[in-house]
């Protein structure tokens, strides 16, 4: 009787050290996933404030060249009425001439 109690006391112990060790592996493995989807968290709010900074730059963008756009199409509007102007002129002095 002693040596099944000295035998169960034996495998109580190693049983226990079986179970503390497991739940240390299972630590550290949660606090890995932890420290990984803290990372991964952490990557996603960098990118969506690249994603952020790019929108931002391409809407400037956009908006400078909407403006250039406007300005080229306000100088060809100027350049069509003065050309067709000086062409009209043109025109009637020859058509004054040769009357």
């Amino acid at each position: 009787k002693q040596e099944q109690a000295y035998v169960r006391d034996e495998f109580g112990k190693i049983l226990e050290r079986e179970r503390i060790s497991s739940n240390e592996h299972l630590t550290r493995a949660i606090l890995r996933e932890r420290a990984a989807t803290e990372e991964e968290r952490q990557k996603a709010q960098r990118f969506a404030k690249q994603l952020e900074e790019k929108d931002r730059e391409l809407k400037k963008h956009d908006a400078y060249y909407k403006e250039q756009l406007a300005r080229l199409e306000e100088r060809s509007a100027q350049f069509y009425k003065v050309t067709t102007e000086q062409y009209q002129k043109a025109a009637d002095e020859v058509s004054a001439r040769f009357k």
